[in-house]
């Protein structure tokens, strides 16, 4: 598991790839090596009906969001939530210049007996070490 999303504004569309954000942000998370590859899933979803704020078309969003299970320090979940945001702050750093975008990321844990999951990809990846 860790699942990451990010939902965005759609004004966002023409400003953004997301999909580079997304890959950045999978890269990142192997960077900290507190995530195993085949269970990286990192996911966009646009948000077409929104409110923001003031409610300026112009205004915008991105809302980033790390499930994770529990088994973490709090120091390693603390210096991923870092390298993460850093990271997307500097990709959107023209963005943040604005004073009309917000960007925020939260990391959750779930608990281990209300998730359950089966996952193929971990025997292909793990021949692969």
């Amino acid at each position: 598991m860790p699942h990451f999303t990010i939902e965005y504004s759609a004004n966002l569309d023409e400003e953004v790839d997301i999909g580079g954000l997304c890959q950045l942000i999978h890269g990142k998370m192997l960077e900290t090596g507190l995530f195993e590859e085949g269970a990286i899933r990192v996911r966009a979803i646009r948000c077409d009906a929104y409110a923001i704020a003031d409610k300026l078309p112009e205004n915008a969003f991105i809302d980033m969001s790390l499930r994770i299970g529990v088994g973490r320090g709090q120091a390693e979940k603390k210096g991923a939530g870092e390298t993460i945001f850093e990271a997307a702050s500097a990709y959107l750093s023209d963005l943040l210049e604005r004073p009309h975008f917000a960007l925020s990321l939260e990391i959750r844990e779930i608990a281990k007996d209300l998730s359950w999951k089966r996952n193929a990809m971990h025997p292909r990846l793990r021949k692969q070490v």
